[in-house]
């Protein structure tokens, strides 16, 4: 048996989750949308079409936010196409997914099922394909309350009152060649600056994240950020860093290291963007949104081998399944994301529903919870509040990641891969969660925490997410193959814990006040 020691105190943190920290995404892809979150004729979808089971599992997972509608497919959506009376709509080729878009779901039903499900609204504009002029329209449109030809427009489709959305991304990931008109840093830089600047004259309260380099391993990085901030910077809230984690090699102990370098992209993302404050001599303190993360691999094919025949409508394409093995590195991201509260201020599941997703549904049929929909639900019910910071003695391995990009596959050493990796989160009501995952395949860690400058604590609440069997699913036949079960191994002394982590598990311990 391994030993871990953590010592944290309550007077020591990181910083305060923002409540958009605990956010997903929804894009129109596959079966997200069409089949997913909105399904009419369905026996449980409400009289706007939305899906109740669906609904009822999103607030059980909780995501606070929600980006809309893009991802890949906004850099050619014309956002006119989805407003107004279904009957004259159009229909569109997409060439994003090679699908083909009905528009029988736009801005106001978006916005009439994050209500629903009690979300925030998070828009994207097109500045693919289109560019600033757009974007003023639609957020003139959206948030501005009568009496001109886009505010009056949405009062005439049946939408008397603005939707006062808060929190815009400038396109998305405008530096990759898959997306539909990518650009140079430069061209993107000045794109997204004269966007910003209509787009706050229009709503001076609206809070905007501009694109960051589309990935890591991008040999856009760095320089991307450098450029874009250079334009920027004074007209943003937020610069944008995505991520997917993989496992193409079928190497579990690196595939549960890779959230360790989840931590050193969110690090180098904010000393770029503190290195465009410096050069200005400024005191703001650009925010990271990480706005697209999770686990993808089986589904991530080439552009010309994933192109379904015939233009279909709401095709089943990336409908990963996902593994207790995805799980525990899913958890790992969760735990990296607690642990830079301080800057990462907004974050996005990608997605929600079939893509790639927490909830898989059936077209016609039921829903259920995929293994990754447990360590985002426990981050999300139970990470509210002050991220402390934790001191941890645990044993380390040495790891080595891939990933492929195109034809060629980079190679990342992690070296010093603590076994045992952890976020603690003090709440308002002096409790204190605890996030642990242990990465040892084969042996169990003995944990032993001193919680200083907190009173005498008491368990409330204790499991672990683990199988047997690592490639373990959860599927419509047997929906709960995995799922939490009591962590049995915990005992609390005054200030001081000590739990048993079972081998390759995903542990979750919640204490109150004595």
């Amino acid at each position: 048996m391994r030993k871990a020691r953590v010592l944290l105190d309550r007077d020591f943190s990181i910083g305060h989750t923002d409540h958009r920290l605990f956010g997903a995404f929804v894009e129109h892809l596959g079966r997200c949308v069409y089949g997913g979150i909105f399904e009419p004729g369905h026996p449980a979808a409400d009289e706007k079409g939305f899906r109740k089971d669906v609904l009822a599992l999103v607030k059980e997972l909780g995501p606070t936010i929600i980006r809309y509608p893009g991802g890949n497919f906004v850099s050619g959506y014309n956002w006119e196409d989805g407003v107004g009376p279904l009957e004259s709509r159009p229909s569109r080729l997409d060439l994003a997914w090679f699908s083909t878009e009905r528009n029988n779901f736009g801005t106001n039903e978006f916005i009439d099922w994050c209500k629903a499900a009690e979300v925030e609204p998070m828009l994207a504009v097109n500045l693919g394909t289109r560019g600033g002029d757009a974007a003023r329209k639609l957020i003139e449109y959206c948030n501005h309350a009568g009496g001109t030809t886009w505010s009056d427009l949405r009062r005439a489709h049946g939408w008397e009152k603005p939707h006062n959305i808060k929190l815009w991304c400038l396109g998305n990931e405008m530096d990759a060649p898959w997306q539909m008109e990518y650009k140079s840093a430069e061209a993107y830089g000045v794109a997204a600056r004269e966007a910003a600047k209509m787009m706050r004259w229009v709503d001076p309260n609206v809070e905007l994240a501009a694109c960051g380099s589309s990935a890591r391993n991008m040999p856009t990085f760095g320089h991307w950020e450098d450029t874009v901030l250079d334009h920027t910077f004074d007209h943003v809230d937020y610069i944008s860093l995505h991520t997917y984690l993989n496992n193409y090699r079928h190497d579990t102990a690196s595939f549960l290291a890779s959230p360790d370098l989840m931590d050193r992209f969110i690090d180098e993302v904010v000393a770029l963007a503190d290195a465009a404050a410096a050069k200005r001599r400024s005191s703001k303190r650009m925010m990271l949104s990480f706005d697209e993360w999770n686990v993808w691999y089986r589904t991530r094919r080439p552009r010309a081998d994933r192109v379904p025949e015939g233009w279909p409508a709401a095709p089943a394409i990336l409908e990963e399944i996902y593994t207790m093995e995805d799980a525990l590195a899913f958890g790992g991201a969760c735990i990296s994301l607690l642990n830079h509260a301080d800057r990462v201020k907004v974050a996005c599941l990608a997605q929600l529903v079939n893509v790639i997703a927490p909830i898989m549904t059936e077209t016609g049929g039921g829903a259920w919870r995929q293994t990754i929909f447990f360590p985002f639900a426990h981050m999300s019910s139970l990470g509210r509040g002050r991220v402390l910071r934790t001191l941890v003695e645990s044993e380390t391995y040495d790891s080595c990641y891939y990933d492929p990009r195109g034809d060629q596959e980079l190679t990342f050493p992690i070296p010093d891969v603590p076994y045992l990796k952890i976020a603690a989160v003090a709440g308002e009501s002096g409790s204190l969660s605890l996030f642990m995952l242990n990465r040892d395949l084969k042996q169990e860690i003995a944990v032993t925490m001193e919680a200083r400058s907190f009173g005498p604590l008491a368990l409330a609440q204790a499991f672990e997410l683990r199988h047997d069997d690592l490639q373990t699913t959860n599927t419509g036949n047997e929906p709960e193959r995995v799922a939490p079960q009591p962590l049995e191994h915990v005992t609390i002394v005054g200030r001081r814990l000590q739990a048993t982590l079972k081998p390759a598990s995903w542990n979750v311990v919640r204490l109150l006040p004595n």
